[in-house]
């Protein structure tokens, strides 16, 4: 049976349209659809505003679930964490139901905020008509279609009212303390087409260029780096840097952009950003997870519960066979290792070492997953993966599904 198709449904005008886009879809191609409604507990009409989603996605016979933000809310960038906890709830719920596509209700519009917003100085993504889901790990081989890109909202909402349909009107879009409703007030009134999304960097290349060691480590030649903009030898970087370190992207800030140019430079260095530590030495560029590094995020200790997927230090997902397992770093535990696994080290760097995944057992045993297979746990790496998924290597449902990037490096 094919897999469902969540769809972002907030019950705003864009994502009532495209739930009707996607319901007309799904009946002629047999597949089954699954509205997901947020409830952030934010606006006092947000349980109300839920219930309006669930009677309407009923009435077009769309399964539907209303996925609520239970915890306490940041006095700070709340938009930002609203946003965050969206798409960490929607992708858990998509997961759940063995989706691998969510659609969501972005318009030629949202691009040209966006793009108007980063030239305001803010750091905002440009929506894509397909690209990896923002959250890690619960977005893990989890893909983000928008096929209302090259659509303009005026148009969407004329279309709608000419079909006698009726939507909701967040009032928080009108905010002119929102920097997104300011610049919504001003577009709106543009004429023409839409923005178009920018093009996609074309990152294959480099992806094509690298290799993945046991740790979840990546090498990269210098000279492949250098051989494209800096722009996107910074992106690259940062995607990369993200997924050696399993969190999210590095803060982009004036010593990130230097390391785009030390990348390519002929004297060797080392950097630690982002929880990955990035050396070179002037013919290639290795990244690798940085244990000690406690301004990051730490690398930790993770008990296994037998039979369930875990996803430790983002980089790994393992599925315990036996009780009582621990999955951590290697660091501080190779000379517990058996005598033909500690000489298997010898020919790797001490920072990929110390990375090494290990599997402890309840008296202490210790074995390496990045060394040989372990009978009592199964494990697939991440890296490969998601990193293909930044790269744009990515583009079907198919690919995602297939997970052809899939698989631990040994």
């Amino acid at each position: 049976m094919a897999a469902p198709v969540a769809v972002a449904f907030s019950g705003g005008g864009d994502s009532l349209a495209l739930l009707l886009f996607a319901k007309a879809w799904a009946d002629g191609a047999s597949r089954r659809l699954l509205a997901l409604t947020v409830d952030h507990r934010i606006q006092a009409a947000g349980a109300e505003w839920a219930a309006w989603c669930a009677d309407r996605a009923a009435a077009l016979g769309v399964e539907h679930r209303v996925l609520t933000w239970r915890a306490d809310k940041p006095i700070a960038s709340l938009a930002v964490a609203a946003r965050q906890a969206r798409h960490r709830l929607i992708a858990e719920a998509a997961r759940d139901a063995g989706a691998h596509i969510m659609l969501f209700g972005h318009t030629g519009d949202d691009v040209g905020e966006a793009h108007a917003m980063r030239l305001d100085g803010l750091s905002v993504p440009s929506p894509r008509e397909f690209s990896p889901s923002p959250v890690w790990p619960e977005g893990r081989d989890l893909y983000i279609l928008r096929p209302l890109l090259r659509v303009r909202r005026a148009e969407i909402r004329a279309a709608l009212s000419e079909a006698g349909e009726t939507w909701i009107e967040d009032p928080s879009n009108a905010d002119p303390h929102q920097p997104r409703a300011r610049m919504r007030a001003l577009i709106a009134a543009a004429s023409g087409s839409p923005r178009p999304e920018p093009p996609p960097e074309d990152l294959a290349g480099l992806f094509g260029a690298s290799s993945f060691g046991p740790s979840g480590d990546v090498s990269i030649p210098a000279p492949a780096l250098a051989e494209i903009p800096a722009d996107q030898r910074r992106r690259f970087l940062a995607a990369a840097i993200a997924c050696v370190s399993g969190g999210g992207p590095p803060a982009r800030g004036p010593f990130f952009h230097r390391l785009a140019g030390l990348a390519v430079g002929e004297a060797a260095f080392s950097s630690t950003i982002g929880g990955a530590l990035t050396l070179g030495d002037g013919e290639n560029v290795r990244i690798v997870r940085e244990i000690g590094d406690r301004r990051s995020r730490p690398a930790g200790d993770m008990a296994l519960s037998a039979g369930e997927s875990s996803v430790w230090d983002g980089r790994f997902e393992v599925i315990a066979l036996e009780k009582r397992l621990t999955i951590s770093p290697l660091a501080g535990k190779a000379s517990r290792l058996a005598p033909a696994a500690r000489k298997a080290l010898a020919h790797l760097q001490p920072a990929v070492r110390r990375a090494l995944p290990t599997i402890v057992d309840s008296v202490g045993e210790v074995a390496c997953l990045g060394l040989a297979d372990d009978p009592r746990v199964t494990a697939r790496g991440l890296v490969r993966a998601r990193l293909a998924g930044a790269c744009g290597l990515i583009q079907t449902e198919a690919a995602a599904r297939e997970g052809s990037f899939d698989g631990l490096v040994l």
